[in-house]
């Protein structure tokens, strides 16, 4: 691994809670499928969602799907094409909450999942931001691993994006 610092980013912190394997290689530039249809469709809800919100703030290592203003209280919002993957979203935006906080900024947060009509407000709280903790230290951990950690079945293979590279 190249000598310079590593940070943690909200999309590695989505991907810790669904496979670690993909922690690795993400954060070794090795990047999935670009061609794979959940990619696309990924893309394709979070640009097309919403129309009428702001998209993209970015923030330290964070950015945020879209948010708003509103009587002076920050809004952001995480754009999600299913909730099969909850967790992993509630601790992407909790991670993205937390990085406003430690520059002074309050914010609300909430998930939405437009193909559901679903939405669900998030909420920094006290045992939020100490697995976040643990889960930052755990990501640096694999991310330093000299080799990504070996391939495990899990139910999100058969639609993950790294599929060929794991199972070929």
């Amino acid at each position: 691994m190249e000598e310079h610092e590593l940070h943690v980013s909200g999309t590695l912190i989505w991907y810790y809670y669904i496979c670690p394997r993909e922690v690795w290689l993400i954060s070794h530039q090795i990047t999935p499928d670009q061609d794979d249809s959940n990619v696309s469709l990924g893309r394709f809800i979070q640009d097309y969602s919403y129309p009428r919100e702001r998209k993209e703030l970015s923030v330290g290592y964070s950015k945020m799907d879209v948010f708003k203003v509103d009587n002076g209280k920050l809004f952001i919002g995480e754009v999600k094409k299913t909730s099969k993957y909850r967790q992993s979203a509630r601790m992407q935006l909790a991670f993205y909450l937390d990085e406003l906080k430690q520059r002074g900024v309050e914010a609300r947060g909430e998930l939405r999942f437009p193909r559901e009509k679903l939405r669900e407000e998030v909420i920094l709280d006290e045992v939020t931001e100490k697995e976040l903790e643990r889960t930052k230290r755990e990501i640096l951990r694999i991310v330093y691993l000299s080799q990504p950690p070996p391939p495990a079945k899990i139910k999100f293979c058969k639609k993950c994006a790294y599929a060929e590279f794991c199972w070929s």
